[in-house]
């Protein structure tokens, strides 16, 4: 018996779209991230299957991998080509069933429970599936398929690229037991130290240790891990729902201090809020801005707006001046600058401000210019120096399973 649920996950996504857009760099390996070319701030937001066996990954900071690969091509992030390239994908998924959930640029989660009957079983669907996207979008896409989103998600990771992986119902403990501990969600850098107090190095180790001393050990957290080490994962696929914020993130390959850095990254980051909030034609009531500092310690504030905007200049103020207070004394690590409380807008007035009306016209310029030839054809004087990624390059914090996201799996 075969579990419905599939974990749909392309291969070295950025990357592999730049190789079948250019002919000439198929078969070499090739690194996106940042602004490309010469650019070697920021970090790899994916990596072909070529430049793996140099040690390039993705997270990586640039400089890293063009030292490892001082042969690879560098391209910079094309976040517009990007998005349509997923929403062409995201379309085909939705043909084998509705109970799609989209958890990052370049994955989701499926249930084919209801799909059976025109489409067969669901490791028949799994490989339809892969020979669509294959055929109409020309990429591949690895595939697992259990009862559980969990272990449908760890089989899709296991023989990339283009692989499918069934995980039988009532397998799934036997299945997870020889993987490295890494591999099982919520296990980061530090539970992994933790855990190795107990000889753990496998899932199979972890799914030994009684829950109750987990439990003591880690809490709540412990029971859940005790859960996880053997299959068990009660979420189910979830529709997506509207959006409730909008944010962006960046983590420094550098903790800094410095006041320029960080003014000028939460001015990119608000501009790539702001560009969101207007390509989804909404305003936005509240900006929030988190800092982390280089201990990890993490804070955020929030400000109610005045007026609802789409703008990055009022989001970058208020966002600056959220940020100030948390900055003293502060290297960072991580900002982020996000926007809640949306809302369509009202009717813009009959007889505008002409300052206002001119500003409009320029953003509306401006937006149209980035669709149509990428988005950084346009961009601020004061972020010419780079170091800001695009909203759509990956946050290394990001942990396996959140929502965002991870194009170099």
């Amino acid at each position: 018996m075969l579990g419905t649920i599939l974990h749909v996950d392309l291969d070295a996504f950025f990357a592999a779209v730049e190789q079948r857009d250019r002919p000439e760099l198929r078969g070499r390996p090739v690194v996106v991230g940042g602004g490309g070319g010469s650019d070697r701030r920021g970090v790899v937001s994916a990596a072909s299957y070529e430049a793996r066996p140099f040690g390039v990954r993705s997270a990586m900071p640039l400089r890293t991998a063009a030292a490892l690969c001082p042969d690879a091509v560098f391209l910079p992030v094309d976040g517009a080509k990007y998005v349509a390239v997923s929403r062409q994908v995201m379309a085909i998924l939705r043909r084998f069933t509705p109970r799609v959930e989209q958890i990052s640029i370049d994955e989701a989660f499926l249930d084919v429970a209801g799909s059976e009957a025109l489409f067969g079983p669901p490791d028949a669907i799994a490989a339809s599936i892969k020979a669509t996207i294959r055929a109409e979008i020309g990429l591949t896409a690895s595939v697992g398929v259990a009862a559980t989103k969990l272990v449908a998600k760890v089989a899709s990771d296991l023989r990339k690229p283009d692989g499918l992986v069934v995980v039988p119902v009532g397998q799934e403990a036997a299945f997870l037991a020889p993987l490295p501990i890494s591999r099982l969600w919520g296990v980061g850098e530090k539970t992994r130290v933790a855990l190795a107090e107990f000889g753990v190095r496998t899932i199979g180790d972890l799914a030994a240790i009684p829950a109750d001393a987990l439990r003591r050990r880690f809490g709540e957290h412990g029971a859940q891990l005790a859960e996880r080490a053997r299959g068990i994962d009660p979420s189910v696929v979830e529709e997506p729902q509207d959006a409730k914020s909008i944010s962006h993130e960046h983590t420094f390959d550098v903790d800094t201090s410095d006041r320029e850095v960080i003014e000028r990254t939460l001015l990119g980051l608000s501009e790539g809020v702001a560009a969101r909030l207007r390509a989804a034609g909404l305003r936005a009531g509240t900006v929030a801005v988190k800092v982390r500092a280089s201990d990890f310690s993490t804070h955020s504030r929030q400000r109610t707006l005045a007026d609802p905007t789409d703008l990055a200049d009022p989001i970058w103020r208020t966002a600056l001046d959220l940020a100030r207070p948390l900055l003293r004394g502060t290297r960072v690590r991580l900002l982020g600058v996000a926007a809640s409380g949306l809302a369509e807008p009202a009717q813009m007035p009959l007889f505008d401000e002409p300052g206002a009306v001119r500003q409009r016209r320029t953003v509306a310029a401006v937006d149209e210019i980035r669709r149509r030839f990428g988005p950084r054809a346009v961009t601020r004087a004061r972020l010419l120096e780079g170091g800001v990624p695009e909203p759509f390059e990956r946050d290394p914090d990001r942990k396996p399973g959140a929502r965002g996201v991870d194009p170099g799996a």
